[in-house]
């Protein structure tokens, strides 16, 4: 052979690396083969399976997998059972939980008749399902081992946790306390036990709070609507409040006092040059004069343009809207609550906030001369 030829040939041969099987003698005949053709063979023996082959490679039956399937149930069913149950304790050793519980299954298939036996594959079974938080299961593992045996401790501890868990609180306490009738002194199930009235006694703080916090909310609402109907202050809704009033609310100073003062925003217009101001809160004794003195805190600048000339507090007048459309002159230095209360005119609040219109005394009576009630009233229609 040529060099060329010898170092092909390497290329395809089986060549152990260190760490990797050599050939068993069952296999020498292959020396000559690739690795992929070795490695597809060795698979073929229980030894070195790296994945299950199910036939002979010509489509039959693998023997040798065969002749292994077999061991797993050469014996008395007990002795079998026995074998799945080690196997499975082997697995949960290591926390492979699912191997484990496919372990404690095939015990069990093979109904031994071995109290003791089945009982022990139960349990542990219930202790896997515990950890892949299969609740329910375990509840039903539990179950089969107390038929069997009714004094079983870890049935109780493992169910009681179970019930816990899908949060069946008093069935988990009734397991637990059972338990605890046969083992006073067992740690687990007192720890356990005394979880479960701690939660429930923070359960039931929590709705008791919910209950009172829904009460008192319910008791301020009657207060703050019986405020409202003594002061015979009415509310105007619109369809669609601007922006800044869709979250407005009233409400009392004092919640649990309707004598106490009533707060809300206050929106305030200047129609004369198009612009508006927003306060967040103010008080219904507020005057107009607080309004402006609080709106009227600006830079110098602000007031030096022509369109603000005439800005100043002795330079204003207010207006507030009334239910019929009109219009009603407040003084500045009245609270701004006596509009609200007085039955003739009526002022209204406007989205849950005073409607207070700022006009410069000297383009007062062009603004008022414009003023359309019928127009006014035809906006609130459209708002509705």
């Amino acid at each position: 052979m040529t060099e060329e030829f010898i170092s092909e040939w390497d290329k395809k041969r089986y060549i152990p690396k260190p760490g990797e099987p050599t050939l068993p003698p069952q296999l020498s005949e292959l020396a000559d083969k690739s690795a992929d053709d070795v490695i597809k063979e060795l698979n073929r023996l229980p030894f070195f399976m790296t994945e299950l082959d199910e036939t002979d490679g010509d489509g039959g039956e693998n023997t040798n997998l065969e002749a292994l399937k077999s061991l797993a149930y050469d014996g008395e069913p007990d002795e079998i059972a026995t074998n799945f149950k080690n196997q499975g304790n082997d697995c949960y050793k290591v926390k492979q939980y699912k191997t484990a519980v496919d372990y404690y299954t095939r015990g069990l298939e093979m109904d031994c008749g071995v109290d003791s036996i089945d009982s022990a594959l139960y349990l542990n079974r219930a202790a896997c399902n515990l950890e892949l938080k299969n609740y329910r299961k375990c509840i039903e593992d539990c179950k089969s081992v107390l038929l069997i045996d009714e004094k079983n401790v870890k049935a109780c501890y493992r169910s009681g946790k179970a019930f816990f868990y899908v949060e069946r609180y008093e069935e988990a306490k009734q397991i637990f306390q059972y338990g605890l009738t046969m083992d006073a002194d067992n740690k687990s199930i007192k720890d356990a036990y005394q979880e479960v009235i701690d939660l429930e006694e923070k359960i039931a703080a929590a709705k008791l709070k919910k209950q009172r916090d829904e009460e008192e909310k319910q008791l301020k609402k009657v207060l703050l609507v019986n405020a409202m109907k003594l002061r015979h202050i009415e509310m105007i809704k619109s369809a669609r409040p601007i922006e800044l009033l869709e979250d407005a609310k009233i409400r009392l100073e004092d919640p649990m006092d309707h004598e106490s003062q009533l707060i809300f925003p206050s929106m305030i217009l200047y129609p004369t040059t198009d612009e508006f101001d927003y306060i967040a809160e103010i008080s219904e004794l507020s005057t107009p004069t607080d309004i402006l003195q609080i709106v009227l805190d600006r830079p110098k600048e602000w007031f030096e343009d022509p369109k603000h000339e005439n800005f100043t507090l002795k330079k204003l007048q207010c207006y507030m809207e009334t239910v019929s459309g009109g219009l009603v002159k407040v003084g500045k230095n009245v609270a701004v609550n006596n509009a609200l209360m007085s039955d003739k005119p009526k002022a209204p609040l406007f989205d849950n906030a005073l409607r207070l219109y700022v006009i410069p005394k000297s383009d007062s009576e062009e603004w008022l001369s414009k003023w359309n009630k019928d127009v006014a009233l035809a906006k609130r229609q459209i708002l509705k």
